[in-house]
């Protein structure tokens, strides 16, 4: 470890942690909108294939359930954050 990583304090590990998880929200997002396509080309749109539309309907909700876990912990640390700021 660099002495840099050794001085940093809670809080910049914390922003650290918040900065990586709002860049796996991006790509999560982005996941969830290409299963959302690719769902209804199986469900309803050219492939019309429902066994297919259902594995990725349930890779879906998934999807979206990772995304709401990374906005709820986001939101925590972030409060946590400023909890922390303020007591300083």
């Amino acid at each position: 470890m660099s002495d840099n990583e050794n001085s940093k304090t809670q809080i910049d590990n914390l922003r650290d942690v918040v900065s990586q998880l709002k860049e796996m929200r991006h790509y999560a997002q982005s996941n969830t909108e290409t299963l959302s396509a690719q769902w209804l080309a199986f469900d309803q749109g050219e492939y019309k294939h429902k066994e297919f539309a259902g594995a990725i309907g349930d890779l879906l909700n998934k999807q979206g359930a990772c995304l709401e876990g990374l906005e709820k912990t986001i939101q925590d640390i972030e409060i946590e954050i400023n909890r922390l700021d303020s007591e300083s």
